[in-house]
């Protein structure tokens, strides 16, 4: 099962698998305004505060994309790699949803 979760802190994916531990995943967000170890990003129309306490040798500026995993900026991405990763982001969620529906994956 697959949730995105809006947190206080930034945007969660939570991947759970039957039988075993979940699994959160970065996200990657879109930085808006950046004030000092702070930023204000989006992702997929939800805006968060995240820390940019752990990149502080990165010169991050608006436009940029990061990767955010608990609240945290945690690796500077390219465009293109945030949206490959949201391409398969809306995958998994789109194949959660259908197996959601049809019942499917159920044991």
């Amino acid at each position: 099962m697959l949730c995105l979760t809006p947190k206080n802190n930034g945007v969660i994916l939570i991947v759970h698998f039957p039988g075993a531990a979940s699994m959160c995943l970065g996200i990657p967000m879109k930085i808006v305004s950046v004030d000092g170890y702070n930023a204000y990003c989006e992702a997929k129309g939800v805006g968060r505060d995240v820390s940019l306490f752990m990149m502080q040798d990165d010169v991050l500026v608006p436009g940029d994309f990061v990767m955010v995993h608990v609240g945290y900026a945690i690796q500077k991405m390219s465009e293109q790699e945030a949206r490959s990763a949201w391409e398969l982001y809306d995958e998994m969620l789109a194949l959660e949803d259908a197996e959601r529906v049809t019942g499917a994956g159920d044991a």
